[in-house]
């Protein structure tokens, strides 16, 4: 049998602080959601400011990148591309830029999804999160 990492509690809690503190050093008011490798939450900070339709769209982004195993931006690439039939895929919801995968040791073990700015600023603050680990 094999093995692999997982996100711990702690691991969450460093995720989203990091995240956060990227997010705050440039005031932009997001929410952080962090899944793991079934896309189940584990772990949402939304700051002061942020949209509350912020509050759903970062754990969709989460779970994209979590089950799709790549960044949610290809899904929403994909779709601009004129591959609008790709809105169908089941379970997944979160197609927008901001969703980005958890890999440790060639494992994906989750993923981290943002809402809030602009969506590669979304992007940026998930992966200044994952870079705590």
């Amino acid at each position: 049998m094999q093995t692999k990492p997982y996100l711990t509690h702690a691991d969450t809690q460093r995720i989203l602080a990091a995240a956060a503190a990227h997010a705050q050093s440039r005031q932009w008011a997001v929410t952080i959601a962090v899944v793991d490798d079934g896309g189940h939450l584990l772990g949402l900070q939304r700051l002061d400011g942020a949209p509350p339709v912020s509050a759903h769209i970062a754990p969709a982004k989460a779970h994209t990148a979590a089950l799709g195993r790549r960044e949610s931006k290809l899904y929403e690439d994909v779709i601009n591309g004129g591959r609008v039939s790709f809105l169908s895929a089941p379970a997944i919801q979160g197609m927008l830029e901001g969703g980005v995968p958890i890999v440790v040791d060639g494992h994906h073990i989750g993923a981290v999804g943002v809402s809030g700015v602009k969506s590669n600023e979304d992007a940026e603050i998930a992966r200044a999160g994952i870079a705590a680990l």
